[in-house]
C-alpha cells in the first residue's frame, strides 16, 4: 500500500488501536501481491516451514493454493518474543506538529503507532509482547505476554506518550539499553525505535546496541528520523534561530551556510550506524516520519521467519 492510501486510510481515525488495526487490515489484504503471498489465508494458524523441521505438520492444502510450504501451528507451541523499546526523550518529539497535523509525522507519534501496529500483528499471531520507554530516566518496562489485558495495558501507555511531551530532557541510551539488555533472559525478538541522537561517546552506543544481542536475541533498530529537517536540512535561507530540545542551548544562523557541511556529517554519522549494525549482525532500518508502515511490518516478518 503507498503511503498516500495509508494516509487516506487512517487520517479518519484518531483512536491508536483502531489505527493499528486499520493498517494491519490493509496490509494483509494486500499480500497477495508481495512476497509474503498465501501467508494470509490462515493468518494465525500457520508458520513458514523451515527446511530440516519434521514435515508432519506441513499444510498440504495451503501448499496447493500458494506453492509455499506452511506447517500447522498449535496452541501450546512456544510463539515469538518480542520486546519493543521507545526512546521518549526530547529529541523525539521533534518536529512540533501544527493544528490538524497527523501525530504519526512526529518522530514519537510516528514510533508509536508503529509499536502499537506490531502488537496487532503479534497479537493476530499469539505472539507475547513487552514494552520499555526511556529518556533520562528508565520511564516504563513491562515484560513479554500475549493477554488482552497486558496488550490492553501496553497500548495505554503508548496514548500516554502522545499525550505527555518531554521538554528539555536528555537522552541516557547507553545507560537505559545496558538495563534493558540485562532484563532480557529469554531469547526473543528486541525492536528499538530511536534517533540515535546520543550525547558523549559513540563507541559506547555501538556497544549498549550489542549487548541487546547478548543470549542469542534478534535486534531489530528502526532509525527514526524527520528526512526534510534532519538530513536534507531543508529551511529557507532567513536567519534562524536553533535550538536544543534535550539541553536547551540556542544558536543563530543561516541554514544555507552550513547545510553542505551538516549533511555531509549527517550521512558520515548514519553510514557508521549502519555499518557498526551489519558488524553486529543488527538489523538495521532508516524510516521517515509519516506512514510507510509497511516497511515496518514487512522487515518484521522477514526477521521472524529468520528468527527461527
Amino acid at each position: 500500500m503507498r503511503i498516500e492510501q495509508q494516509k487516506e486510510l487512517i487520517s479518519g481515525f484518531k483512536h491508536l488501536e483502531l489505527l493499528a488495526n486499520q493498517v494491519v487490515e490493509g496490509f494483509i489484504s494486500g499480500m497477495h501481491k508481495s512476497p509474503f503471498h498465501g501467508f494470509s489465508a490462515e493468518f494465525a494458524e500457520h508458520k513458514v516451514y523451515n527446511k530440516g523441521e519434521s514435515t508432519k505438520h506441513i499444510d498440504w492444502k495451503l501448499f496447493a493454493k500458494t506453492d509455499r510450504l506452511y506447517t500447522k501451528r498449535y496452541e501450546e507451541e512456544t510463539n515469538l518474543r518480542c520486546h519493543l523499546i521507545i526512546d521518549n526523550s526530547s529529541s523525539m518529539h521533534f518536529p512540533q506538529l501544527q493544528s490538524g497535523q497527523p501525530f504519526y509525522e512526529s518522530k514519537i507519534g510516528f514510533s508509536v503507532l508503529a509499536s502499537a501496529v506490531l502488537m496487532n500483528l503479534l497479537k493476530k499471531q499469539r505472539d507475547a509482547v513487552g514494552l520499555s520507554v526511556f529518556s533520562d530516566t528508565y520511564e516504563y518496562y513491562a515484560p513479554e505476554k500475549g493477554s488482552d489485558r497486558h496488550h490492553r495495558m501496553i497500548l495505554n501507555k503508548l496514548e500516554d506518550l502522545l499525550e505527555n511531551s518531554k521538554v528539555a530532557k536528555p537522552t541516557e541510551t547507553v545507560t537505559f539499553l545496558h538495563q534493558i539488555a540485562e532484563k532480557m533472559h529469554r531469547r526473543s525478538m528486541i525492536i528499538l525505535f530511536t534517533d540515535m541522537f546520543q550525547d558523549g561517546d559513540e563507541e559506547k552506543l555501538f556497544n549498549a546496541l550489542q549487548h541487546l544481542k547478548h543470549n542469542k536475541h534478534k535486534v531489530v533498530l528502526f532509525h527514526v528520523v524527520d528526512e526534510k529537517r534532519e538530513l536534507n536540512f531543508d529551511f529557507d535561507n532567513a536567519p534562524r534561530k536553533f535550538v536544543d530540545v534535550e539541553s536547551g542551548e540556542t544558536v543563530n544562523l543561516f541554514a544555507e551556510n552550513i547545510k553542505e557541511v551538516y549533511e555531509k556529517n549527517v550521512d558520515t554519522y548514519f553510514k557508521k550506524v549502519a555499518m557498526t549494525c551489519a558488524q553486529n549482525k543488527i538489523k538495521y532500518v532508516p524510516v521517515n516520519v509519516g506512514a510507510n508502515f509497511e516497511k515496518i511490518l514487512t522487515t518484521y516478518l522477514v526477521e521472524k521467519q529468520m528468527f527461527g
